[in-house]
């Protein structure tokens, strides 16, 4: 890829900030198709290769490190929730697309007030340490 000057970059960032107010309703996640069998033992699921009742359509997401949440989904939501599906990943590669041309953006644009050999910490090269802590202790929670 050519490099691009600043006033390109920030028109195509406009353009993928457009871009991403036009993804629509969205969700994560996935659709999983199961089949299970019933238990019973005179049912035909019970039938060696039997594949069990089914299909049944579960949408499932991740809410937190180690929770999964799912619902079953009747047979008229799942084409409207593998499209949201989709839409998500729309949304997902234009929120990377923008975090990559920001950082060009960021690159690029001059800092304000400095001059080359000046030091980028604003600090003048002295060491400023942290804040003195308070030796009160928190309350319980």
């Amino acid at each position: 890829m050519t490099e691009l000057s600043l006033p390109e970059l920030e028109a195509e960032r406009d353009r993928l900030y457009a871009q991403l107010g036009a993804v629509g309703d969205f969700r994560r996640g996935s659709v999983s198709e199961n089949y299970r069998k019933c238990g019973k033992p005179n049912c035909g699921c019970a039938a060696p290769g039997h594949r069990g009742h089914g299909p049944r359509f579960l949408w499932t997401r991740s809410e937190g490190r180690r929770k999964r949440v799912g619902r079953q989904l009747a047979a008229g939501e799942i084409a409207k929730v593998r499209r949201e599906i989709a839409r998500h990943a729309e949304f997902t590669s234009a929120v990377e697309r923008i975090i990559e041309v920001n950082e060009l953006i960021c690159e690029a644009r001059p800092a304000a007030g400095s001059a080359a050999g000046d030091d980028p910490s604003g600090t003048g090269g002295e060491k400023g340490g942290s804040a003195p802590r308070s030796r009160r202790r928190r309350p319980p929670r």
